[in-house]
């Protein structure tokens, strides 16, 4: 008996060494295509290096860090009447008058531009930034990600619940419902892009414009206070789909009989659903958080295409500084703070949702 385990023992250390030689190619692969490129543009975060110029490349420490993520909080000082004393007043509204928030904010040792403006316990604040462009990018990027994964994650479900029934013409439907991600972005963007015209050519101010709900000319995309919400419908529609999709295999991976049991005890859908079906996709979610977060955090085609350089998402901000200001150095350092930003949401899924990372 002693024999024959540790034979048994000899062949499986044997195959774990044939497994991890097999395995060596890829890894291989991964050190020259994936490490190599990001330890490269950790490299270039720390240097004035310029692209596609021969001149000489200078470290210059975290100085481009800095420059990106340097922010501030300065509360405005209300505007006090010279003649009285006394703070000054809207003659009509009788609000408080504040002074200039670019004046409150510090220019020196380095220069600190508007972020927003907010009002807190009767004061007023302004959050200032040495890149403003990029604070917004981050945050407007963050905003974007989170509202597009929850409700695609959301409408997926309920997708994949309807799908995953049986019912007469269901492969036809789980066919229709990929038509909107298999649709090229470029070509989705711009067919959004004409619906959200700001007048009566656009669909939507044709509808609004019908049912009385505006004056047909909405600037969806141009009004800063419309862009994001219409950037977050395009890509709710387009990613859908995809959410719909990894739900629905992992919904068939459950096993029908558990329902049936489930049923016999007295348990009704709703109830089923959640101690049930939401209990054993728990990893599948996980999983499509991960893969959409990533995809979503990272977007570029969408904010490019539709919006240009009206407002930034973290990628299409750094594609800016690189092909524009041609700042390889700077825009490096902002593709690290994407990838850091990236590897934070990714660990909080799969921590928060109890994926583990091995076997045991």
């Amino acid at each position: 008996m002693a024999t024959a385990k540790g034979h048994s023992s000899d062949l499986a250390k044997q195959e774990q060494r044939l497994a991890y030689w097999l395995l060596a190619p890829t890894f291989i692969i991964l050190l020259a295509i994936g490490i190599y490129p990001l330890i490269s543009v950790l490299g270039y975060s720390f240097t004035n290096a310029t692209f596609a110029s021969t001149k000489p490349v200078e470290f210059i420490g975290v100085e481009n860090y800095r420059n990106l993520l340097s922010m501030t909080i300065v509360q405005v000082p209300p505007v006090i009447d010279e003649a009285t004393g006394q703070v000054q007043r809207d003659e009509e509204t009788g609000e408080v008058q504040y002074e200039s928030s670019v004046r409150a904010l510090p220019r020196e040792p380095v220069r600190f531009r508007v972020v927003t403006d907010f009002t807190l316990f009767g004061n007023k604040y302004v959050l200032g930034a040495t890149d403003p462009a990029f604070i917004r990018a981050v945050w407007d990027t963050v905003i974007f990600g989170v509202a597009t994964v929850f409700l695609e994650l959301a409408l997926g479900m309920i997708v994949a619940l309807i799908v995953n029934a049986n019912f007469k013409g269901r492969g036809f439907m789980r066919a229709l419902i990929l038509v909107p991600w298999v649709i090229p972005t470029a070509v989705s963007s711009q067919i959004w892009a004409y619906m959200f015209q700001s007048n009566r050519t656009g669909f939507f101010n044709t509808v609004f414009w019908y049912l009385g709900l505006g004056n047909g000319e909405i600037p969806f995309l141009s009004d800063p206070a419309w862009q994001l919400p219409a950037m977050i419908i395009i890509d709710v529609w387009k990613t859908t789909p995809f959410m719909a999709l990894l739900l629905l295999a992992g919904l068939q991976l459950i096993p029908a009989d558990i329902y049936e049991a489930a049923d016999v005890d007295g348990a009704g859908p709703v109830r089923s659903f959640f101690q049930l079906t939401l209990p054993l996709l728990k990893g599948t979610i996980a999983v499509a958080l991960v893969f959409r977060t990533l995809d979503a955090l990272r977007v570029f085609d969408l904010f490019q295409i539709v919006l240009g350089q009206a407002r930034y998402s973290m990628a299409s901000f750094t594609y800016y500084e690189l092909i524009q200001n041609r700042a390889m150095g700077y825009s490096s350092a902002s593709s690290m703070v994407i990838f850091v930003v990236l590897s934070i949401f990714a660990i909080t899924y799969m921590r928060t949702l109890g994926v583990k990372s091995d076997d045991h």
